[in-house]
């Protein structure tokens, strides 16, 4: 099991310790208050302190003057996805005897990697460690995988940082490293030694432990100092070679053979070859037993989206997610013409890649990857270097157009959802994909959800709406602002609301029509369309503000345009039929006047629903800012719902009557 809280253990720190008392952080991974105390705490109270630094050793003596319990902390073996100012650690460690790196002093790690496991824990460890090498996590997780070319035969060697703690509690020195490059060339004459550097040691920033010129003129010996993920170097090396860095422990995740020349947390135990005799107290162990001690028992994990403690099995799943996400486009991304506005959200969808903004689409130099909004630019740079934005289908709570941030952008490469002229990234999914069992029961919890909570795009309105007791059939129109980019690519014969709506009803007399205008249009922020005012004439009610979730339980058909409506009236059983070509259509599940002759396949609505809503858009939490899940995206968005705060900036809440009625001249012209 995960490090066990006590309940209602109190802990104190010294008023000197500013550093862990403001730690905002903190307080999610303790099971009792933190108190900043100096002599004024009780004997029962924990003293806290991190690591060998001044606040743990301060600790350390203030506990053992007053009798009373201390606990050491540090970030651990699977931190967080950038470094630490940039980011909080999402795991830390207690020890309550030492700290895992001090190999002079026993610590909790060693006691607990020394207990046996039952068949459970056997099994749990087992699969955590094939957790760790599917989803390729180590410490840090913010960069890329090295994409350089790798010899068929080397050994990995990893150099550290001058002062790094690990190093003089390790029993390591500057010697240390020249031994092991020496035992290196030695032991493996017929493979490069590929030696990797610190990149703040190849610029000049921080010393190392190697002369790097030197390095370079050796024979065997090549010098790696990119800023890279270390899994891949890792991943196919014949062996690794440490003094105390943390690749050695995760090489032996990797089934890696491991040889150290200092004494880490992971040396000792039988699974390494050591150069230096280990402490007596520690004895052979399995691989098992040390990752379930280092990975469960010893750390306390923060789930980073509901800032509770949580499992690692959770929390490698959201960093894999990360580095899936952060590794999807090329380095560095163009912007062009994006508003100030938008673009700290651009940054927050491109996490992993440098984004750069530029005036306009042709400012592109031609290399990197151009991201451009929907089809507002053509674009100079080839097809497999753009990438074409718009919102998700999961928004909001809020208008775009009063500039709410969105939980979730589609990001395509192959074109954009609603243009139906050519093949869209969501088009080839819902063309190509497997659909398994798995994958479809997930799409039907998610579809499920969001009807039984009433989601939709926007959610926005507050009224309610009957059904005419008299209306053996209703059909509901939703309206749409006629310069949408889906009506003007995706709606080739019929583009007016007033033309959808005289065709619904010329060909369905009899029938109760219901016509609701674009919450944009309700808004001001968007103009009418063309004759809009006089709906009247060919339906039977207007509805103005009302949730459309409300009206889809009670109408009998939808009949569409290009509107997203039709897709949220299809997962909550509707009828939908279609006057343009939306992206929902021509998969068998609408009636389609003007169907699209390359879609063909019949999906089912949960395999549409997979690939709309879980395969195809981006998400990214309004908690961590980083990239989610959509049943995560969907918990966020209810909470915001349900907590009915408008999160539209102040200066547009009363900018916009202004706003409203410059769109209503514009109207007139």
């Amino acid at each position: 099991m995960e490090a066990e809280l006590a309940e209602n253990e109190r802990y104190a720190v010294s008023p000197l310790d500013i550093g862990l008392w403001r730690n905002r952080h903190l307080g999610a991974y303790l099971s009792g208050p933190l108190r900043v105390r100096w002599f004024g705490a009780g004997p029962e109270d924990v003293r806290l302190g991190w690591g060998r630094k001044k606040s743990g050793l301060r600790a350390v003596r203030i506990a053992t003057a007053q009798n009373s319990p201390f606990c050491l902390l540090e970030d651990g073996f699977l931190r967080s996805v950038g470094l630490g100012r940039e980011d909080p650690p999402l795991s830390l460690v207690f020890d309550h005897a030492g700290i895992y790196y001090d190999c002079n002093s026993a610590s909790t790690l060693e006691a607990q990697i020394m207990q046996p496991l039952e068949a459970g824990e056997l099994e749990r460890a087992d699969a955590l460690i094939a957790l760790w090498r599917q989803h390729r996590v180590s410490k840090y997780n913010h960069l890329p995988e090295y994409a350089g070319e790798l010899r068929a035969n080397y050994v990995l060697l990893a150099d550290q940082t001058l002062g790094d703690a690990s190093l003089r509690y390790g029993k390591a020195s500057p010697q240390t490293f020249q031994n092991m490059l020496q035992a290196a060339l030695s032991a493996h004459p017929n493979s490069e030694v590929l030696v990797k550097i610190h990149p703040d040691v190849f610029a000049g920033r921080k010393k190392g432990h190697f002369d790097v010129a030197a390095l370079q003129a050796m024979p065997r010996v090549r010098v790696l100092a990119e800023d890279v993920h270390p899994v891949r170097l890792i991943e196919h090396a014949r062996a690794v070679y440490v003094a105390t860095s943390q690749m050695g422990f995760e090489a032996l995740i990797w089934g890696k053979p491991v040889f150290t020349f200092g004494m880490p947390f992971y040396a000792g135990y039988g699974l390494t070859t050591d150069a230096i005799t280990a402490p007596a107290r520690r004895r052979p162990v399995t691989l098992a037993q040390l990752v379930f001690a280092a990975l469960l028992r010893y750390p306390r994990y923060l789930d980073p989206e509901t800032n509770q403690l949580t499992t690692a099995e959770r929390l490698i799943a959201w960093m894999g997610l990360q580095r899936t996400m952060r590794a999807r486009f090329a380095s560095p991304v163009y912007a062009p013409n994006f508003s100030r506005w938008k673009k700290p959200i651009v940054k927050g969808f491109f996490q992993g890649s440098e984004v750069r903004f530029i005036d306009k689409a042709s400012d592109y130099p031609g290399s990197g990857q151009l991201a451009l909004w929907g089809r507002s630019q053509k674009s100079p740079a080839s097809p497999q270097d753009t990438v074409y934005l718009e919102d998700g289908f999961l928004r909001s709570v809020g208008l775009g157009a009063d500039l709410i941030r969105p939980s979730s952008w589609v990001m395509d490469r192959r074109g954009i959802y609603y243009d139906s002229a050519q093949e869209s990234d969501l088009e080839h999914i819902l063309q190509t994909s497997m659909f398994d069992d798995a994958l479809r029961s997930r799409a039907c919890q998610l579809r499920k959800r969001i009807v039984a909570e009433n989601l939709t795009k926007y959610n926005v309105g507050t009224g309610r709406w009957s059904r005419p007791a008299t209306a053996a059939r209703v059909i509901l129109v939703p309206g749409q602002v006629e310069s949408d980019a889906s009506i003007r690519f995706g709606s080739p014969a019929v583009q007016r609301n007033m033309d959808l709506l005289r065709a619904v009803r010329q060909a369905n007399p009899d029938a109760y029509v219901v016509y609701k205008p674009h919450p944009d249009v309700v808004a001001g922020l968007r103009n009418a369309g063309q004759n809009e005012q006089d709906a009247l004439q060919w339906c039977d009610e207007v509805i103005i503000d009302l949730p459309i979730g409300e009206l889809f339980a009670s109408v009998d058909e939808v009949h569409v345009l290009t509107s997203l409506a039709g897709f949220e009236a299809l997962l909550r059983g509707c009828k939908v039929i279609t006057f343009g070509q939306p992206f929902y259509a021509g998969w068998g599940l609408t009636t389609d006047l003007y169907p699209v002759a390359r879609r063909r396949r019949a999906l089912s609505l949960d395999e549409l629903v997979a690939g709309v809503l879980i395969l195809y858009p981006t998400y990214v939490s309004r908690r961590s800012g980083r990239y989610t899940t959509p049943e995560n995206a969907l918990d966020e968005l209810l909470s915001w719902k349900a907590a009915g705060v408008s999160h539209m900036p102040l200066w547009r809440k009363y900018l916009r009557p202004l706003l409203g009625a410059i769109a209503g001249l514009r109207g007139k012209r």
